[in-house]
């Protein structure tokens, strides 16, 4: 009976030894597959640090959405992203990316007003959205995929480029169009010269019909007065944003050139704005219309100025214009 009793005994602890072996086994089974889950998980997605902030993205963004931020498609264009899905101008997408980086994509709504719809039907793994938006639009965007602000500042310009560079595993693209502009702009220094080094040179944008300019470093102002280091103008200076100008003010600065940019989209109720102002005597009367040194879009007028595509054209153009 003793025998008996020791050989249940033993069979027990043997059981109780596999059943715990069992346990260990499945437990480290199981910890291996959540180190392997979240070790996975961390491939297909990347942080991005842009302007102070932390943003998780996907580790390589197959379909991206460009809400209301020209300056995001201009990225496009220099890095040859096609984003699947972009924001109108006018009902319709911009002529200067229309034929390539917008070639198939699809319209999400205007600029202003994104359609949340359109969006959530094309499955973004990633938005691109200007900083422009207010907050409450911001909060129904975010809800559906990850979104980066594009910030419309053009000091954050290369910030912004290099963005859409880490979404598209573009980096070394991207480092490689920012030396060449360099490269480019040494040598537009030089073909300049120092002739035009002290001359008045002024930026409009016409916008409703009315003249207006804009601090020294957004718009156009960046590329002309701090790349390629002509002086700005103390109106300019004094600006804190986008501000109207008096065309009587323009008769006292009297500029010896002048780039004006004019889009129809801004002036839908003032058609005729830019005929208007070619008709009126104090425009007639300035220095830089006289000596037809006046230059109307000289870029594209649906380009922003800041971004890296916009410096290559309107580096170009400056060259062109102030150097013959």
């Amino acid at each position: 009976m003793k025998r008996i009793i020791f050989v249940l005994t033993a069979l027990m602890a043997l059981i109780m030894l596999a059943a715990c072996g069992n346990t260990q086994s499945e437990g480290k089974s199981q910890s291996k597959a959540k180190e392997q889950g979240a070790q996975a998980a961390s491939e297909k997605t990347q942080e991005i640090e842009h302007l102070g902030k932390t943003y998780t993205v996907p580790a390589r963004a197959e379909r991206i959405i460009i809400v209301g931020a020209i300056e995001a498609m201009e990225d496009a264009k220099i890095l040859d992203v096609k984003p699947v899905g972009a924001s109108t101008t006018g009902g319709k997408f911009p002529e200067a990316f229309a034929k390539d980086v917008l070639k198939d994509a699809t319209p999400i709504g205007e600029k202003t007003e994104p359609n949340v719809e359109a969006i959530l039907k094309l499955k973004p793994d990633v938005i691109l959205m200007s900083t422009k938006f207010p907050e409450e639009t911001k909060q129904k965007i975010e809800k559906l995929a990850p979104v980066v602000p594009i910030s419309h500042i053009s000091e954050d310009w290369k910030d912004n480029l290099m963005v859409l560079a880490k979404l598209t595993g573009k980096e070394d693209v991207a480092k490689e169009k920012l030396q060449a502009y360099e490269h480019h702009l040494t040598t537009a220094k030089e073909e300049l010269g120092a002739n035009v080094k002290d001359k008045k040179i002024l930026t409009l944008r016409i916008r409703r019909g009315d003249l207006f300019i804009y601090p020294e470093d957004v718009f156009m102002n960046a590329a002309l007065y701090h790349d390629l280091g002509f002086p700005a103008l103390e109106v300019t200076k004094a600006a804190n944003a986008q501000e109207q100008l008096p065309l009587e003010k323009i008769s006292d600065i009297d500029p010896d050139y002048m780039f004006v940019q004019y889009e129809t989209s801004s002036n839908q109720d003032k058609a005729n704005a830019l005929q208007d102002l070619e008709k009126n005597p104090v425009w007639k009367s300035l220095k830089a219309v006289k000596e037809d040194h006046v230059f109307v879009n000289a870029i594209d007028p649906i380009l922003e100025g800041g971004p890296l595509y916009s410096r290559e054209a309107l580096l170009k153009a400056t060259v062109e214009k102030l150097a013959e």
